[in-house]
């Protein structure tokens, strides 16, 4: 039985967020698997806070690693961690996740069942309270239902809930370290493995807690660097198809702008619609100012 047990190594990037880094821990040492069996790689990308303290907590109950590196952003964190992963898959996290407890137990089982395949989880936001938090997540789950309508040929992953055999991410290249921002780096990582004739599976049953606390001002940053990294994705994809750029359809923003808040009336309804049409103004807002910033550059 312990040999057909999957070692997996869980990479964790994280920047400025002891208190989620912890939380994340916690869930992570409540794992339903064997505890031998996996280790946790955490990646400090230049916090300006020291976070030994907050791995101490968990040194007995986890198998767990710190390594800190100049403030480069989450795509050469989670490589960094890759690069010094043990085990035969390897499971990306966020800090401000909260694996579910079955979160190894039923990736192994998708791995048993898609050897050498990128298999994509499932993201559920937690904080519904929060107008902010709630319609970012609103505007993940509209991606996950676009791009991934057929889970068994999935073409959008997100680096809070993914795992593939070590062999497959070292095959593809890693995440593309051009990307310095949280924005982009996923879709471009989901281009390229489909390039490289590799399947991308979407497994529902494979969940993360997502608690991201955003408010007003976090919210608009948020979505401006999405539009940022949207044209850095564009761009990418042109080069190695070697075409031009070509952006989603009309169709696809109208749809994006009508998705349903279900369970939501009232004003609370019309406030999540208008926060929902703001983050696509904001986005692409910051998709025109990076096409500016590149043309004064004299960027092709």
């Amino acid at each position: 039985m312990r040999r057909e047990t999957p070692f997996f190594s869980i990479i964790v990037p994280t920047y400025n967020r002891p208190a989620q880094l912890g939380l994340c821990l916690t869930y992570l040492s409540r794992l339903e698997y064997e505890p031998d069996r996996f280790e946790v790689i955490v990646v400090d990308d230049g916090s300006k806070m020291s976070l030994d303290a907050v791995i101490a907590r968990f040194r007995g109950k986890l198998d767990v690693t710190l390594f800190t590196q100049q403030n480069s952003g989450p795509a050469i964190a989670r490589n960094a961690g890759a690069a010094r992963a043990k085990g035969q898959f390897l499971a990306f996290t966020d800090d401000d996740c909260a694996p579910a407890s079955s979160w190894l137990r039923t990736l192994a089982t998708r791995s048993a069942q898609e050897s050498e395949q990128f298999i994509a989880g499932r993201s559920l936001n937690v904080l519904s309270g929060n107008p902010y938090s709630t319609v970012s997540q609103t505007v993940a789950d509209y991606l996950i239902n676009y791009y991934n309508s057929r889970p068994d040929q999935a073409r959008f992953c997100s680096g809070n809930n993914l795992a593939m055999p070590y062999s497959t991410f070292r095959a593809v290249g890693g995440y593309n370290t051009t990307f310095p921002l949280g924005a982009g780096e996923d879709r471009e990582l989901s281009d390229r493995l489909l390039y490289c004739n590799y399947r991308l599976v979407y497994a529902p049953e494979v969940v993360v807690y997502h608690f991201h606390e955003l408010t007003l001002t976090t919210f608009v940053r948020q979505h401006f660097n999405y539009g940022r990294g949207s044209l850095q994705f564009y761009q990418a994809r042109a080069r190695r198809n070697n075409q031009p750029i070509i952006v989603e359809s009309k169709s696809f923003y109208v749809n994006l702008l009508l998705y349903p808040f279900p369970g939501e009336w009232g004003f609370r309804r019309m406030q999540l619609r208008m926060l929902l049409a703001l983050s696509q103004v904001t986005n692409g807002a910051g998709h025109f100012w990076a096409r500016g910033h590149r043309n004064r550059k004299g960027c092709c």
